[in-house]
């Protein structure tokens, strides 16, 4: 299911709250609706300088379409109509000429000849066909229950409005729908962030028109703790709980959305929940986001999105030592691209990010060559950028004894990351059923790998070598053969050979093993090994839903540190 959050624009006390502005102020330039028979398609119109206009249809094409079409918080376009479909409106051609990449979370985010600049009539009025999701998983529902044993009477109490005594009038920001539902004021003074004292008589809410049907359900939540929760209710329910002060509901319906996480292959609805996440101050969904945003850094990095990321989530991505990448000058690349295609990042910013790049982990050949291959940083940051090549060669070059004490002083700044490059792992994408008579007699069983890698990547230690042998086991006979005992499957062992006595008191290995689904790339789940062993869990125990239960691939990763 592709899903990108729809615009809503919420308020309290005359305070308007837009879902993934930061600024506090009433912002309502740019929003679009639908003119038509359907509230899926129809003649597109943006508000722009206190009135409707509508968009030519020249240039018009699907990438505008899907923009369109994720503004209003559909899953994404089906089809684009030109002028004339849905008729003719009225007011201003407010945009024309239309160019957008297909990423924007706003059409007046795409590139256009400017306001009102324009040749076309309105016979050229452009339209779309949206996408509703009515063939995806959206009718899920997820149950959540605070109640702690409360009883059902309150719930009964608020369904009948008996006795009320409070009103809360919800109202949507263009006046276009108003909503009254009666309430008890004793009931709502529990939630101090509604400053409802016992002469409070009534309380406003602004409120887009999308999600007023889901304002007595956040309400009767208050009454009874307990709530159904859908995922396309999942970002009304969120947002409400948000304006109503109710933490915990929050929090919960947050956790809901991390079953969005892995659906969507272009990072549009992650890096969108990661800004909401920020908005709303919501650190459980801000965290869900950003780790599986580290695992697929290094897809991410090639993806359209990698360069509409703020500032503050690529600080909070370059501080993660789990980061999966090819290698850490892939990580320092990107970085320098994203700068430059940024363009408005200040000279503090760039250093506060250059200082998050682990030059230790980086090849003495390559931390060579990057003093005259890099543009943007090493130009303006000479000096630091100069300082951390230092650090990377000293880490390369000098034993561990003379560096120790500088490592205890900035332990994370010399944590590897996870480097996914040949050197350092192998992928196992066979999980058949394993024939072991067949195996002795013609074959050989593809799910166990044998491989080699150096002890560590200082150049140090560039003639030392440990061996490897990756195994995946998929029955109790296959675990027996190699005598281990198993107790769920698929299951995974990574067991090192070699003389580690040379090196156990310096180095140990923090291995990971990297699920994802066959035939994909995306990155669904990272496991670490414990005693060379790795379970992979299962939905309950994933912190996020497992697209690919019983179809996985593996990459097993080397992961060396000094201790």
């Amino acid at each position: 299911m592709y899903l990108v959050w729809t615009l809503l624009f919420l308020s309290v006390s005359a305070q308007r709250w837009t879902l993934f502005d930061e600024q506090s102020k009433p912002k309502r330039e740019g929003r679009v609706r639908l003119v038509g028979d359907l509230p899926s398609s129809g003649r597109v119109e943006i508000y722009h300088d206190g009135q409707w206009g509508t968009v030519c249809d020249d240039g018009w094409d699907l990438a505008e379409a899907q923009v369109v079409c994720r503004q209003m918080g559909f899953p994404g376009a089906i089809s684009v109509t030109p002028g004339g479909k849905y008729g003719e409106g009225s007011g201003p051609v407010w945009l024309d000429d239309m160019n957008c990449r297909g990423s924007e979370s706003l059409l007046s985010e795409c590139c256009f000849k400017g306001w009102g600049v324009t040749d076309c009539t309105h016979k050229e009025d452009a339209g779309v066909t949206c996408d509703t999701g009515a063939n995806s998983t959206s009718n899920r529902q997820f149950s959540v229950d605070n109640s702690l044993g409360l009883s059902d009477d309150l719930g009964l109490l608020f369904d009948s409005g008996d006795g009320c005594d409070f009103s809360i009038n919800v109202q949507d920001l263009s006046e276009e729908a108003e909503l009254t539902i009666c309430a008890h004021r004793m009931i709502l003074m529990i939630y101090p962030e509604l400053n409802i004292t016992n002469e409070s008589r009534n309380l406003t809410v602004d409120v887009s028109q999308e999600c007023h049907p889901h304002v007595p359900t956040v309400l009767r939540y208050l009454y009874t703790r307990e709530i159904d929760v859908s995922i396309t209710s999942a970002q009304c329910l969120h947002q409400l709980s948000f304006i109503f002060g109710v933490k915990t509901l929050m929090e919960d319906v947050g956790r809901v959305f991390t079953s969005l996480i892995p659906e969507d292959n272009t990072f549009q609805t992650q890096v969108s929940m990661y800004e909401y996440g920020v908005r709303t101050g919501d650190l459980v969904l801000q965290e869900n986001v950003l780790q599986y945003l580290s695992w697929n850094c290094e897809f991410l990095i090639s993806s359209p999105l990698w360069s509409t990321i703020s500032f503050h989530m690529m600080d909070a991505l370059l501080q993660r030592s789990d980061l999966v990448v090819k290698d850490e000058s892939l990580l320092l690349e990107a970085l320098e691209r994203w700068i430059q295609d940024k363009g408005e990042i200040s000279s503090e910013q760039q250093a506060s990010l250059l200082n998050h790049i682990r030059f230790f982990s980086i090849p003495v050949d390559k931390l060579y060559e990057m003093q005259f291959s890099s543009s943007v940083l090493y130009k303006n940051h000479e000096k630091l950028y100069l300082t951390g090549l230092l650090r990377g060669f000293q880490f390369n070059v000098l034993p561990f004894s003379k560096i120790r004490n500088e490592m205890d002083d900035m332990s994370n700044d010399y944590l590897p990351r996870i480097y996914t490059a040949d050197d350092w792992s192998v992928f196992i994408n066979d999980t058949t059923t394993y024939n072991p008579y067949y195996h002795y007699n013609y074959g050989q069983n593809n799910r166990i790998q044998t491989f080699s890698t150096r002890v560590h990547p200082s150049a140090i230690y560039k003639e030392q070598t440990v061996q490897w042998q990756a195994q995946v086991f998929l029955s109790v006979h296959e675990c027996s053969n190699y005598g281990v005992s198993c107790d769920s499957f698929p299951v995974a062992r990574c067991l090192e050979y070699g003389n580690q006595n040379s090196y156990a008191d310096t180095i140990r290995f923090s291995n990971r093993l990297i699920l994802t689904c066959k035939n994909q790339n995306n990155v669904f789940h990272v496991q670490d090994f414990k005693n060379d062993m790795a379970v992979i869990p299962n939905n309950i125990s994933m912190g996020l839903p497992n697209p690919c239960p019983d179809d996985y691939s593996f990459r097993f990763v080397v992961r060396p540190e000094y201790i």
